[in-house]
């Protein structure tokens, strides 16, 4: 944290977000209920945003693949529901199921990203799109037997979104929920989350989570320090994708819903631009650059399609939304470049 500073994104993003709440006190919409949203927005997102630490700070860059730790995820997530386990049976078997799933999704990923050192995130690209279609078959060929997770009348493979309303729908959200007047603090999820920071910052405090730091920071050096550069970068890789696959699940739980088949692609951008915003050089990266990002991108999709609604023609809404949020994106990817500082 001492070498973190605020940078121009990051003055901008917040220059915006403050217009943002200040139109909508002007329109007069209530403002404790969209600071309630944007807490589990934070979290929701936030565990994603996470996972991208470990691969960004071992020097691998942007875990453009970041499907396959979700989609890891996924699968934890539907055995559990598959036997009908509800409440925190039911979300800690989906994480205790995911762990070694992830683990050995990671370790191939790892491998596959050991050989092509130095175009890790174009690799990491095209696998996350490959593996899309490869786990497509599996959701539709895999033998889960609850109906409710079944396409109806017969129609074979589950379905793309599955309801988690009957299982563990918000059971983080709704635990140690506190209330001061009209704020909710979701104190049971943001304690999750915050045990999920405290892992990080702990792990990048050890051994080996220094030695992740010194590779992505000098790799030259670490190995002539006798750092084993490929199987530091290995287990930055794993623990990448076992953070991305607990992601999904605080994600899914939070939403309601597992969404399965092509979604998980849509995930990994919002991730990335999250971290960026919050001021990653695409190497080292802090745990409060990730907090940060996450925050201000899920606030501001938050303010800004109801704020849009009321003053614009509804459908310009989406479209000025992601206008204004990645062009400011764009100028931290080219404020990223500019100083030299990328992968």
């Amino acid at each position: 944290m001492k070498n973190f500073s605020i940078k121009p994104p990051q003055v901008i993003i917040l220059i915006f977000l403050i217009v943002l709440i200040g139109l909508a006190y002007v329109l007069q919409m209530d403002l404790i209920v969209l600071f309630n949203e944007s807490l589990i927005k934070l979290v929701m997102n936030g565990v994603l945003v996470l996972s991208l630490i470990p691969m960004l700070n071992a020097g691998a860059g942007m875990n453009f693949g970041l499907p396959v730790g979700i989609t890891g995820g996924l699968v934890g997530l539907c055995i559990a529901v598959n036997f009908r386990l509800t409440g925190f049976s039911g979300f800690f078997m989906s994480l205790l199921l995911s762990v070694p799933i992830c683990g050995m999704l990671g370790w191939l990923y790892g491998l596959i990203l050991n050989r092509v050192k130095g175009r890790e995130e174009i690799a990491g690209t095209f696998i996350g799109f490959s593996v899309i279609p490869l786990m497509n078959y599996f959701w539709t060929l895999a033998p889960f037997q609850n109906r409710q997770m079944l396409y109806p009348i017969g129609g074979q493979g589950l379905r793309p979104k599955i309801s988690l309303e009957p299982y563990f729908y918000n059971v983080l959200d709704q635990f140690c929920l506190i209330k001061i007047g009209g704020i909710e603090i979701p104190l049971g999820l943001l304690a999750f989350y915050g045990l999920i920071c405290l892992f990080l910052y702990l792990f990048f405090r050890s051994k080996v989570g220094r030695a992740i730091i010194a590779t992505g920071e000098n790799e030259a050096f670490s190995k002539l320090s006798g750092i084993d550069i490929a199987g530091i970068r290995l287990i930055a890789v794993i623990l990448s994708t076992i953070l991305a696959g607990i992601g999904i699940c605080v994600y899914s739980q939070s939403y309601g819903f597992i969404q399965l088949y092509d979604e998980p692609l849509s995930m990994y951008f919002p991730a990335i631009s999250a971290v960026l915003i919050g001021g990653s050089t695409g190497r080292r990266t802090y745990i409060f650059e990730a907090v940060l990002g996450a925050y201000l991108l899920q606030t501001i999709y938050l303010l800004t399609v109801p704020i849009a609604n009321q003053i614009l023609i509804p459908e310009v809404t989406e479209i000025l939304r992601t206008l204004i949020t990645y062009s400011i994106i764009l100028y931290a990817l080219l404020y990223r470049d500019k100083r030299g500082i990328v992968h």
